[in-house]
């Protein structure tokens, strides 16, 4: 049996004797494609998503990795709208996107799949899948299956981490909320062929219209970001098992 948690590197075969033999959670990781900066490339939160995925699903031992939702929501385009103010932005209308996901996790039901538990990456569609989530367990009330969405995922990647980083001296104005040193730092853990690291190290400040927001790159490091990937992945653990604990 091959070695990996996700599941488009199985075979059908493979997958059913998987969920037979107790893997009978997926993690659903949302991404995006938007812009990051001139630092960080556009498929930031898909690369993101995907890592962190595979290694909560590692820790929890019971669970595999669909494929990463990379087209979400990101701003209107007549007239184009936040993120989609810049090029390689992708968006899709908050109805697509609860729907494609409501799609992915009856397919998941319908394969024996109990616990269906969605990561969203990025910040501007949590209510969405909060939503989604919802329905779902209205849906299938009386049934073995069960969706969630664990906020600590989302949480420990954005304040947990943040708060973090201010522990070890780096200022609000550095860690930013997107594209700033946290961002950066956490890509740089991930995927580090994703950041321009020649062009972090320049002395250009950085704002509001190169697409960085509240923070400044240019201390990021890999070290920093392997600190945010540790606490991410474990309280996600956590909270995933707190949540499908008993069912």
């Amino acid at each position: 049996m091959p070695k990996t948690v996700l599941l488009e590197d199985l075979t059908w075969t493979e997958l059913r004797d998987q969920i037979q033999a107790g893997k009978t959670t997926i993690i659903i990781p949302i991404g995006g494609t938007e812009q990051s900066g001139p630092d960080v490339a556009v498929g930031k939160h898909n690369a993101r998503a995907k890592a962190l995925s595979q290694l909560i699903a590692q820790g929890l031992g019971n669970a595999l990795v669909a494929p990463v939702i990379a087209y979400v929501p990101e701003g209107g385009y007549a007239p184009p709208t936040s993120h989609m103010r810049f090029p390689g932005t992708i968006t899709v209308t908050d109805d697509t996107f609860e729907k494609t996901l409501e799609s992915a996790a009856n397919s998941f039901k319908v394969h024996g799949f109990s616990h269906i538990v969605f990561l969203g990456d990025h910040g501007g569609y949590q209510a969405d899948i909060k939503r989604v989530v919802a329905r779902l367990n209205k849906a299938w009330s009386g049934t073995a299956a069960k969706a969630f969405v664990p906020p600590e995922y989302y949480g420990a990647s954005s304040d947990g981490y943040a708060q973090l980083l201010r522990q070890h001296g780096y200022r609000d104005n550095e860690i930013g909320t997107h594209a700033g040193l946290a961002d950066t730092s956490l890509q740089l853990a991930v995927a580090p062929h994703m950041v321009r690291q020649d062009r972090l190290h320049n002395d250009l400040k950085l704002g509001a219209a190169d697409g960085v927001y509240g923070g400044d790159p240019h201390r990021a490091t890999a070290e920093l970001g392997q600190m945010g990937v540790e606490l991410i992945v474990a309280q996600t653990i956590q909270a995933i098992k707190r949540d499908t604990a008993g069912r």
